[in-house]
């Protein structure tokens, strides 16, 4: 059974912008370079029409993987989200009790993850750790080198 998972509008058109460029740019621009090779000659021994083969193989195996996730994508309307408690797009101001550093993260799916943009996979330990949290509660969560000690300070709509 495939998961569902959920997009802001920005993220779901993202996803379909990449798929429609795979499919209407990049399929076609190998499916000539398979052209091409092939016009070279002998295919048993041709490397280029072996390796644009391989190209759309992955291609479309990308594709279709992109395809299963557009089908299982819903979109959220962000207003309608609850901000008494941790939710996906979320945006949680937390404080690291250890240190006393604040940060800011807004939790969104796997494919609109962006830390530079302060964008978390829900999916990730510290995502996974604060859903459900509420303001003023502490979450303890085991990260690749221990457990880190969060502080929800603030819940808001991403």
């Amino acid at each position: 059974m495939s998961k569902i998972s959920y997009y802001s509008e920005e993220g779901m058109k993202k996803l379909r912008d990449e798929l429609d460029h795979l499919e209407h740019v990049e399929r076609p621009r190998v499916s000539n370079d398979i052209a091409e090779a092939r016009d070279k000659g002998d295919l048993s021994e041709n490397a280029e029409y072996h390796a644009a083969k391989e190209e759309q193989s992955m291609l479309e195996l990308k594709i279709a993987k992109l395809k299963e996730v557009v089908s299982n994508a819903r979109v959220i309307d962000e207003s309608l989200l609850d901000n008494s408690k941790v939710l996906i797009h979320s945006r949680v101001k937390l404080k690291n009790i250890t240190n006393k550093m604040e940060l800011t993260y807004t939790l969104v799916a796997d494919s609109e993850t962006n830390l530079k943009e302060g964008k978390l996979s829900v999916n990730s330990p510290i995502g996974k750790g604060l859903l459900g949290k509420k303001v003023g509660d502490i979450a303890e969560i085991q990260v690749p080198n221990g457990v880190i000690t969060l502080e929800v300070l603030d819940i808001s709509r991403g």
